[in-house]
């Protein structure tokens, strides 16, 4: 953990980035805003940073973390790309989709942050922040969520400072709201080829696939249900601290009800229905609850569907 009490927080302007990049350089944290969640960055090829990591979120170390890269040509030096996850990498990044391929050997990264398995999971960013962070470091960022272990993502600065301040160096606020509000997409490319989904996320894989390859993705079996291979995989995760019931049409009297459409509610994912303004508001009102003085919280229904796939993922580890 950072030896700091309180911890600095700083314009996400040129300044910010700059004497950000000087405590990561040294091996420090900085909470940083992607289009997803905030992120929590430390230099991955340390093993001192990164254990500062997981010191910081309270983090179990069988859970690796996602590796964030400036684009593919940094990727490369870390992993070997199979070729669709090399076409994946080349068309689609910067973008809210992590790809799980293997580790080289001789990639120079913590062997904290792939969790002593022979994959890494890489992401190349697209939010003006992290990217210019990325382009003034040396080396490429470990960065899971900016939050407590098991607690509810950031979405904002002030989300980061309610579970981490005093506990990192630095947060570069960014002044408004992640523009997706939710963890990447994660995929992991096996060797012959199939995709495996192992966290939902923004980004649509069956579309994705149809786009450039004009068919559904091939899936591949699904991993023992011990191997912990992402962030996200873990069954109880982003838990407001309140029990949580889902699917609720109406609020008990001790419960703080999210709306979602015609289901109105104390705070409202979308009063429209609309699933990528649900997802983009999905933790602001998680952390809302979490500050309520009712002592559980209820969740109107969501559509099983494109996004809503991954909010209801999201919401079923809240509730577990």
């Amino acid at each position: 953990m950072s030896g700091k009490n309180v911890t600095e927080v700083r314009l996400a302007d040129a300044e910010g980035i700059v004497a950000a990049a000087r405590i990561l350089e040294s091996g420090g944290l900085v909470a940083v805003p992607t289009e997803t969640v905030y992120g929590l960055a430390a230099r991955a090829d340390s093993a001192e940073a990164v254990a500062r990591i997981y010191a910081a979120k309270g983090r179990p170390d069988f859970n690796p973390l996602i590796v964030h890269v400036r684009g593919v040509e940094q990727a490369r030096e870390l992993a070997l790309l199979p070729h669709k996850a090399d076409v994946l990498a080349d068309l689609v990044w910067p973008a809210s989709l992590t790809l799980v391929v293997p580790r080289r050997p001789e990639a120079k990264l913590a062997p904290a942050v792939t969790a002593g398995l022979p994959t890494v999971a890489l992401r190349s960013p697209d939010h003006p922040v992290m990217h210019a962070l990325l382009s003034a470091c040396a080396f490429p960022l470990a960065a899971p969520s900016a939050n407590r272990s098991g607690f509810v993502s950031p979405t904002t600065a002030a989300h980061v400072l309610a579970t981490l301040d005093g506990r990192i160096d630095m947060v570069l606020d960014d002044g408004r709201p992640c523009s997706e509000g939710l963890e990447s997409t994660i995929v992991a490319i096996r060797p012959d080829g199939s995709w495996e989904e192992l966290r939902p996320g923004p980004v649509n894989l069956d579309a994705l696939h149809q786009h450039y390859w004009d068919e559904p993705y091939p899936r591949a079996a699904k991993a023992e249900a011990h191997t912990i291979e992402a962030p996200g995989q873990l069954a109880s995760h982003y838990a407001p601290g309140k029990p949580v019931r889902l699917n609720a049409t109406w609020a008990e009297p001790d419960e703080f009800l999210i709306g979602f459409g015609p289901v109105d509610g104390d705070c409202t994912l979308s009063a429209g229905g609309v699933l990528g303004e649900a997802a983009a508001r999905l933790y602001a009102c998680l952390h809302e609850g979490a500050r309520a003085p009712q002592p559980r919280i209820a969740v109107a229904p969501v559509p099983e569907e494109g996004v809503g796939r991954a909010i209801n993922d999201r919401l079923r580890r809240a509730a577990a």
